[in-house]
């Protein structure tokens, strides 16, 4: 399932690189009502060069890198029930923000409690933590030192070769989970602990804002899916939430929720960050979009690349939508943003 998503009303912090990159796909692209049209979700953001960011450099001008934008939705297509859902939803999301702070740095209120300057201050509140993420993570904060390449997923003082060693043996395979914290032990050994007994606070309580959203869904699949996913915090299973996510094409909302990329692990590329953004469906945008499903294969056949790079066959029934964004969260919020 494609997903194309265009951000919606709330104040998003954006780089301003891509303030530029969206002014060119306004600039190129045909409008509706005065509304934009919409980027695709995921698209890479080119950052600067770490080289052009120094230790020198203020932070209140690196804080001009990003630039506040008010982004406007229309909620009138929802329903009585769907505009209920919204605010469990949203709710929901914002555990990942509890959640990816202490993935990412540890105690949120202590760091931005110790930062007396404002500009420092929010832009620990950008970066979630006091490294810059538009400049490899070097630090901004006076004595933090360099950001652990496991961030807090593993200790500190964990080498690769630690890592590895042990990941190999039988026993490894908690320490490998794409879900799971390794700690150390009394005897200095490596265990591995769930995220869901982990975060275990902020996990209940998103998985209840899910189900009290599932409980005024209209769509089935819809409902499913949140049941599900509320499930898969709750036990790290997350496939069949995964396929139920696939399997929805009639649903107005939608939620992107819990551990899912896994950039945050510098040190082994194998934990998952926890995220959120809460959708809105642009209906009509998405018939509009509908069209192109159709022409895939085609398109296919005509790329200028040799016949072995294009065995795979893309079916038409691909779902190619255009959402809202009312909410992001947790990694998605991170730095730039995931538009």
């Amino acid at each position: 399932m494609t997903k194309i998503v265009r951000p919606a009303r709330a104040i998003l912090v954006v780089p301003v690189p891509v303030i530029a990159l969206l002014a060119a796909l306004i600039g190129c692209g045909p409008r509706s009502g005065g509304r934009a049209a919409s980027a695709a979700a995921g698209d890479s953001v080119s950052q600067p060069a770490a080289s052009a960011r120094t230790d020198a450099v203020p932070v209140a001008e690196r804080l001009r890198q990003y630039t506040p934008v008010r982004l406007t939705a229309d909620l009138a297509p929802l329903s009585a029930r769907e505009r209920r859902m919204v605010p469990l939803l949203i709710d929901a999301a914002r555990q990942m923000d509890t959640i990816f702070w202490r993935e990412t740095f540890g105690n949120r209120d202590s760091l931005l409690r110790s930062l007396a300057d404002p500009a420092v201050r929010r832009y620990a509140e950008i970066n979630y933590g006091p490294w810059d993420r538009l400049a490899s993570n070097a630090p901004f904060v006076p004595g933090v030192g360099a950001k652990p390449p496991g961030s807090r997923f593993y200790p500190p003082d964990i080498s690769r070769v630690e890592l590895d060693s042990l990941a190999r043996t039988p026993a490894g395979a908690p320490i490998r989970s794409q879900y799971t914290v390794v700690h150390r032990d009394s005897t200095r050994g490596l265990i591995a602990v769930p995220y869901h007994e982990a975060f275990a606070g902020p996990i209940r309580v998103a998985a209840a804002r899910l189900r009290s959203a599932a409980a005024l869904a209209d769509d089935p699949d819809l409902r499913r899916y949140l049941e599900l996913r509320a499930r898969a915090l709750e036990t790290d299973h997350y496939r069949p939430s995964d396929l139920a996510w696939l399997d929805m094409k009639r649903n107005t909302l939608d939620i992107v929720i819990g551990p899912i990329e896994t950039y945050e692990d510098e040190l082994a590329g194998a934990k998952a960050s926890h995220e959120s953004y809460v959708l809105i469906k642009d209906r009509a945008w998405s018939r509009r979009l509908a069209r192109y499903a159709a022409v895939l294969p085609g398109l296919q056949r005509g790329l200028p690349v040799p016949a072995a790079y294009k065995r795979e066959r893309p079916g038409t029934d691909s779902d190619l939508n255009a959402y809202d964004a009312v909410y992001y969260a947790g990694e998605a919020n991170a730095g730039s943003k995931t538009i």
